[in-house]
């Protein structure tokens, strides 16, 4: 079936969408996939993830939580002016608000936009929001024909993977949640997750990479489920094969981790995580 531009009717605000099914037999349904992209939005790669679930037996879905304002701003030319700052900027810039904001101050008049509009997405209330917005993405793609209603999960990558931890703290009906080199949901939030998860992350992201077991252990005390692998020699961003910093070795190991632990989680009548 042609993937297809759907529009997903959220609590507050429609956001754009990319929808791949499957090829199904009549009457039959599929397992869901809800996924969440970069700051880079549902670009080419994430569409291509997205037929590569539908060519597995997945209905993919892929929001774009940037529709708006937000995306009129994230334009490749102007994040690539962002990246150009954070490459002079400590790893843990992003997870403070206070230097973050400090810093962006330091910038060019032409980066601070965008710096800006970094800065808003990774608020507190805007990643509540965004989460808000993946409910109704969930409750779309549940009302879908093709999809069975109680075999739906979550990946994401980079901001898109902090994106599925945090939905799976806020939605007890996601079955499972991949997270790909994403920040830690808020560890006082862990014990209302459901969801199984799995994490992938690079050695040389420490950023991230480097909080991996607080979260190991806050899922550990609240006895979900939470498998992990950190690639040797894997920067940020190692599975996106348009980025430079794309590892191949780390990428093919991970997509087939992905199909098991979905295979695992989403199969007809297993335990939530």
């Amino acid at each position: 079936m042609e993937p297809r531009r759907v529009s997903i009717h959220c609590e507050d605000r429609e956001l754009a969408g990319y929808l791949a099914l499957p090829e199904l037999p009549p009457g039959r349904t599929a397992p869901g996939v809800i996924l969440i992209h970069e700051i880079f939005g549902p670009d080419a790669h994430i569409q291509e993830v997205a037929r590569r679930f539908a060519a597995e037996g997945y209905a993919a879905l892929a929001p774009n939580l940037f529709t708006g304002e937000l995306e009129a701003i994230l334009t490749p030319a102007n994040i690539a002016l962002a990246m150009q700052a954070f490459a002079q900027a400590p790893p843990d810039l992003r997870r403070n608000p206070a230097k973050f904001a400090e810093f962006a101050a330091t910038q060019p008049p032409e980066r601070r936009p965008v710096l800006g509009a970094f800065a808003r997405i990774q608020s507190p209330d805007a990643l509540a929001g965004f989460a808000q917005d993946l409910l109704g993405v969930h409750a779309f793609l549940a009302e879908l024909s093709e999809v069975d209603t109680d075999r739906i999960g979550s990946l994401g990558f980079c901001f898109g993977g902090a994106m599925s931890a945090r939905l799976a703290t806020v939605d007890p009906e996601l079955r499972a949640a991949v997270i790909f080199y994403g920040q830690n949901p808020p560890l006082v939030d862990v014990p209302r997750i459901r969801a199984a998860l799995l994490g992938l992350y690079g050695a040389e992201d420490p950023g991230i990479t480097g909080t991996v077991p607080e979260l190991a252990e806050a899922v550990r005390k609240a006895g979900g489920s939470f498998e992990y692998r950190i690639y040797p020699g894997a920067r940020h961003a190692f599975f996106n094969d348009t980025r430079p910093n794309y590892h191949a070795d780390s990428a093919r190991d991970a997509w087939p981790r992905v199909l098991d632990f979905f295979a695992r989680s989403l199969a007809p009548g297993a335990p939530p995580g």
